[in-house]
């Protein structure tokens, strides 16, 4: 293996990195900072991106009560509701891992990037959103939301939720300078939450109503930096076939022939596994040198020198 010092990792976090409410953010974060210090204090170089699935829906929430309570606020769109997810995810990881950085004596500068990420307006997610977020709705709530345009769901027992589509990530308009702060050895906090989704017309970007798979920004954020590395922190320890069945099986090494061959066959769960790997056939598809390094947070950088995780490569 090259010098440590010299390898530049993606690590996605995934919802345990961040917690699910404020209060358990901020818990959460401390943990999470320790890890992602002890990657900075072996030498490696960090490009940033987490999930934000419950902070957006909490973000929506409030926004809409607010509106409905105080008729004169109007509620938030998802790309400003995205927006303020990223930011205040953004300031606690960047704030807990800079001061865990300063503990030990480590000057390693931290930057959060507010990152947009243009997505194509005809895209076949748009006339199928899939996305839940949000608080249970009324059905004359919901009627009201389909009358303005937007989608509903129903859950027997529970209510309404609202859905949004989840577009692919086409370019990320912030990627200059995620690279420039990268190359010179910052730790860069980015594309949370699978970033801001937006259209690009003419000059302008046009926000829009959707949200961006946090597996997939991961996938084309490796993808652009070249990176030597890509390390999704999930919930599980390895990536496994027969998931959940007495016929279990670890996977400690794959490759994307074999990767894509699982997927065929059914064995990675559809909103849970399948995601993280069509992230890495993305990764190592643009960089065949690269790995994709799958595992938990506290097998982090056991996993990064081949003692932990399942390691796909080309």
């Amino acid at each position: 293996m090259e010098d440590n010092r010299q390898r530049k990792v993606v690590v996605a976090l995934g919802h345990n990195a961040l917690g699910y409410t404020t209060t358990e953010q901020w818990d959460a974060v401390q943990h999470t900072a320790t890890f992602l210090a002890d990657l900075i204090e072996a030498g490696f170089q960090l490009t940033i991106t987490h999930s934000n699935g419950p902070q957006v829906s909490m973000i929506h929430k409030a926004m809409t009560e607010l509106h409905r309570i105080y008729i004169d606020y109007s509620p938030a769109p998802m790309c400003v509701c995205s927006a303020m997810s990223q930011g205040y995810a953004g300031f606690d990881i960047q704030n807990a891992l800079k001061a865990e950085l300063l503990s030990r004596g480590n000057t390693t500068p931290v930057s959060t990037i507010l990152t947009q990420v243009s997505v194509d307006p005809y895209d076949a997610a748009f006339y199928a959103p899939t996305k839940k977020i949000g608080r249970y709705m009324s059905k004359e709530d919901a009627d009201n939301e389909v009358k303005k345009g937007n989608y509903v769901v129903e859950e027997p027992g529970k209510g309404y939720l609202r859905v949004v589509a989840t577009p692919k990530p086409l370019q990320i308009m912030e990627i200059d300078t995620i690279k420039l702060l990268s190359d010179n050895g910052q730790a860069v906090i980015c594309c949370g939450g699978g970033g801001i989704p937006v259209i690009i017309q003419d000059n302008k970007l046009q926000g829009a109503s959707a949200v961006i798979e946090k597996d997939d920004i991961a996938g084309k954020l490796s993808a652009d930096l070249n990176s030597d590395e890509l390390l999704i922190l999930t919930s599980v320890p390895n990536v496994y076939l027969n998931f959940g069945s007495d016929k279990q099986q670890t996977i400690e090494q794959m490759t994307i022939a074999e990767a894509k061959q699982y997927i065929a066959d059914g064995q990675f769960g559809e909103s849970t596994m399948l995601p993280k790997i069509n992230a890495a056939i993305t990764y190592l598809t643009a960089v065949p040198r690269g790995r994709v390094i799958i595992t938990t947070a506290d097998q982090a950088q056991a996993a990064l020198t081949g003692k932990a995780g399942t390691v796909i490569t080309a």
